[in-house]
């Protein structure tokens, strides 16, 4: 007979590997009209013409969704940021690209740009304090956009792990002992446990070195499908 802790194991990392895929899924149409405007050339003015795929991903899990450029890949404009937040109606993020402010914010160091610039694979980063926008926790989702074949930027969505945290937290507590849901970093995003609160670092479980060495499903530790999610049990 199967234990009901490892069945109910098996619902967190369903439900988990789902709320991850709804949030991608979300974000499939802005890619498409991303890498449809780009294919043009465009200056900064041309990303409007994304606007209605960044408002359409916006909803369920999604507090923020938009469309941040690589360098030099708009015709006027080094960088490029088309980002919206959601609300009645969703309001537009600005920030400073000019490098000479005081205020510039250089997005291409952030771990939400350069990891799909440098895996070319989709990420997700958090989670962290979102001081730009929320001060809240927050997890960004993003895919990198291509144009003709090299990286021209990212699309991604914004998560208050407070709504992710809502989501999972019945089947978390369900597993009766114990567990955390981590990044690949080993940082708690939620935990059913008041001692391993958001962004804590978890030391009892070599997260980093376990999934250098492939993430193999082990009796403690076991991949939300194909995310850097990890659920730790025990």
């Amino acid at each position: 007979m199967n234990d009901t802790r490892t069945l109910a194991g098996d619902e967190v990392v369903e439900q988990v590997s789902a709320l991850v895929e709804g949030v991608f899924e979300r974000l499939k149409p802005l890619l498409a009209a991303a890498e449809s405007v780009l294919a043009d050339a465009p200056s900064a003015a041309a990303l409007h013409r994304i606007r209605p795929q960044v408002i359409e991903a916006l909803g369920g899990l999604v507090v923020g969704a938009g469309f941040v450029s690589a360098p030099r890949v708009l015709t006027d404009s080094e960088f490029g940021f088309e980002w919206w937040t959601a609300g009645s109606p969703p309001s537009q993020l600005f920030i400073s690209l000019d490098p000479e402010s005081e205020n510039f914010l250089d997005y291409t160091r952030q771990s939400w740009f350069t990891v799909p610039r440098d895996t070319g694979r989709r990420h997700i980063n958090g989670p962290y304090v979102d001081y730009l926008c929320t001060d809240e926790y927050t997890l960004t989702f993003t895919i990198p956009v291509s144009r003709a074949g090299s990286f021209a930027g990212v699309v991604g969505a914004d998560v208050y792990v407070r709504e992710f945290e809502r989501a999972v937290r019945p089947r978390l507590r369900s597993l009766g002992r114990g567990a955390a849901l981590l990044n690949a970093q080993g940082r708690v995003i939620v935990s059913n446990s008041v001692r391993q609160p958001t962004g804590s670092l978890v030391r009892e479980a070599d997260v980093p070195a376990w999934w250098s060495a492939g993430a193999e499903p082990g009796p403690s530790l076991r991949r939300c499908g194909d995310s850097q999610i990890v659920l730790v049990t025990g």
